[in-house]
């Protein structure tokens, strides 16, 4: 399933600058979620080795993160922390760290390609949704990898802060291990107090 601005994607003449999203981190019960948006110049070589982040393994992902860099016309990675994540909830909070995102690379982009359902509103160009679009576009795909490993940095940092959680083997998803932890030390400010396995075990007002 696609959404589409027909208007615009009538208009294929040329190459056209198109900024890949994609994000990392809806899921996990503590951490922000990652944003990414890259534009490749059409006219350069493909970048070989692209897939969908969960695909690929750490190593590749990390060797693929330098190469998206250096090959990027532009990238723009964002992180939407924990509070506004609490604040807005995470779709809401999703959806504007794309635009930010967005906004990062608009000085290039001509259009963006969204992974999933959904166009955030208030983008600085005309964009469509594609649903399974990290592992059909290679600007999702390399948008996939960068806030993927951006984000697991930014974990691994944080089970330095708190090791007793484990954040260096489940990234802050909710697997056994971690709700183990949650039950026995009780949210970190990390933490993201508007999921219910987090909420229910804060302690009593």
């Amino acid at each position: 399933m696609s959404l589409f601005n027909d208007a615009v994607l009538t208009e294929r003449q040329g190459p056209r600058m198109i900024a890949g999203v994609d994000e990392a981190g809806r899921g996990p019960l503590a951490g922000p979620v990652a944003v990414a948006a890259v534009v490749f110049c059409p006219d350069r070589p493909r970048l070989n080795g692209l897939d969908d982040s969960k695909a690929l393994t750490a190593a590749k992902r990390e060797l693929l993160y330098d190469r998206i860099i250096e090959r990027a016309l532009a990238y723009s990675i964002v992180m939407v922390d924990v509070d506004e994540i609490d604040s807005l909830n995470i779709f809401q909070a999703t959806m504007q760290g794309m635009r930010r995102a967005v906004e990062g690379v608009g000085h290039v982009a001509q259009f963006a390609r969204i992974d999933g359902n959904k166009i955030p509103k208030g983008l600085p160009c005309p964009a469509e949704a594609l649903v399974g679009g990290d592992a059909l576009d290679r600007a999702i795909m390399a948008a996939s990898i960068l806030a993927k490993v951006t984000r697991d940095r930014y974990m691994l940092e944080l089970h330095a802060q708190h090791p007793e959680y484990g954040f260096d083997q489940h990234k802050g998803y909710g697997t056994p291990l971690h709700l183990a932890a949650l039950r026995a030390h009780g949210p970190c400010p990390q933490h993201r107090r508007s999921f219910a396995p987090v909420r229910a075990c804060l302690a009593p007002a």
